[in-house]
């Protein structure tokens, strides 16, 4: 059977902890942050999980199959 390839793109975007929760940054803090409130973008600097079904399919394409 031939190799998963692993994603340039998902290895940008995500990280897997050593717990093996995967972690993402959040949306929505690239431009127009003018009109944006302080808090909101306060909110939106820290990093956040990914969760539900999604996990494995992203430990998928990140290259570790736990």
């Amino acid at each position: 059977m031939p190799k998963q390839k692993n994603s340039s793109a998902a290895k940008k975007r995500f990280r897997v902890t050593p717990s093996g929760k995967v972690k993402r940054g959040h949306q929505n803090k690239r431009h127009l942050l003018s009109t944006k409130e302080t808090g909101r973008k306060r909110v939106l600097r820290q990093g956040a999980y990914v969760e539900g079904k999604q996990v494995k399919t992203v430990k998928v394409l990140v290259g570790n199959q736990d």
